[in-house]
């Protein structure tokens, strides 16, 4: 008998080079999403855009493979299901030139750029989940503020691809609050960790 989904059964890990297998089988052949390999926050985006696919996967291989955690995975029974990507802000290039998302204050933060979930997981409340999971793997490696980009989606029913920074009710599910706003569609979002004692 199939166990039946339930948020309270999900398992999160961090992307080490021992889950390399589990983060390539999430995101198919596809990378995620039309070659992306969650690099393009990562990297100029002329060099993203000319890596789509094997040059993208590889970069992010290498990253892993290397000792750094770029982010996390949700496990339901031992299988991924859903990334979130989360690092300290200063390891996302866009970040560093973007206007509307410009640094609130000069106070330390870390980032979450991307969440991916398997598409027969959406919509069933993964992502707060997954959000809140990222930034207490954040809290737990010295970071003090979380921030999130969610979009606004101004379509009446906007692709599940054009979302993959994730939306304002999954981040104030997780425990969220907008700081800043630059643009009518682009919330700056902020979640302050437990201290450590």
């Amino acid at each position: 008998m199939t166990e039946r989904f339930a948020l309270s059964k999900l398992v999160f890990r961090s992307v080490s080079a021992s889950r390399w297998n589990d983060l390539e089988t999430l995101f198919g052949e596809r990378g995620g999403c039309g070659g992306c390999w969650c690099m393009a926050w990562r990297m100029r985006t002329k060099d993203w855009v000319a890596g789509k696919g094997k040059k993208n996967k590889s970069a992010l291989r290498r990253m892993v493979k290397s000792g750094k955690r770029p982010g996390i995975l949700a496990y339901f029974r031992r299988d991924p299901i859903a990334w979130c990507s989360i690092a300290p802000r200063s390891e996302y290039s866009m970040l560093e030139r973007s206007r509307v998302l410009k640094p609130v204050d000069d106070r330390a933060v870390w980032s979450i750029s991307c969440l991916f979930i398997r598409r027969d997981y959406r919509r069933k409340g993964v992502s707060a989940r997954l959000i809140r999971a990222a930034a207490d793997f954040a809290g737990r490696r010295g970071a003090r503020i979380v921030e999130g980009y969610p979009v606004v989606s101004t379509m009446a029913k906007t692709p599940d691809p054009f979302i993959w920074t994730g939306v304002p009710s999954a981040f104030k599910r997780a425990g969220f609050k907008e700081v800043a706003r630059r643009s009518k569609t682009r919330p700056i979002m902020r979640y302050t960790t437990r201290r450590r004692s």
